[in-house]
């Protein structure tokens, strides 16, 4: 009887953060699109996902004390950088999404271990800077945009890619 239980609070801790996790991404989803209106859009999914129209940007964040250089100029360059490949990562998973893998482990009704990986993968081009400020004393934060057509450019590419490879798959 007691399998039978630490199996079912596993699966109702697992549906819980499941749920946790998905209003989280879709929260932030929202608040970075919160003064966009995207089109009304006919289909199922797939063809929604390519129609929205709106602006995409993304801000990065990068600690210039970290930057593995002598030269504070130097480091300060190496900080925007950082910040802009950080903005690039968030850009890439708003446009392709995230591959989320987790894993719990339980014993004697207590969380063992709680590992959660991400996975982003995907090309952008066509970013735009849009501003690069200073946060507190030593941050930078890089935001940037991408507008609807390269948004749409890049979705379309990634459907017809990846059904070209699924199709060579099966």
């Amino acid at each position: 009887m007691k399998i039978k239980t630490k199996a079912l609070f596993a699966a109702l801790l697992l549906v819980v953060s499941n749920i946790l996790l998905s209003y989280a991404a879709f929260a932030d989803h929202r608040a970075s699109h919160k003064n966009v209106r995207p089109t009304a859009s006919s289909g199922g999914s797939v063809r929604a996902m390519v129609e929205d129209q709106y602006t995409m940007t993304a801000t990065g964040y990068a600690v210039i004390a970290v930057q593995r250089h002598t030269n504070p100029a130097q480091q300060r360059l190496m900080a925007i950088r950082a910040g802009k490949m950080d903005a690039y990562r968030s850009l890439a998973a708003q446009v392709y999404g995230q591959h989320v893998n987790s894993t719990t482990t339980l014993g004697d009704l207590i969380v063992g271990s709680d590992i959660f990986r991400a996975r982003i993968e995907g090309v952008i081009y066509g970013a735009e800077l849009v501003s690069i400020e200073t946060v507190g004393d030593d941050t930078y934060a890089v935001t940037l945009s991408l507008n609807p057509r390269v948004v749409n450019d890049l979705r379309k590419l990634y459907l017809k890619y990846s059904n070209q490879f699924a199709r060579k798959a099966s």
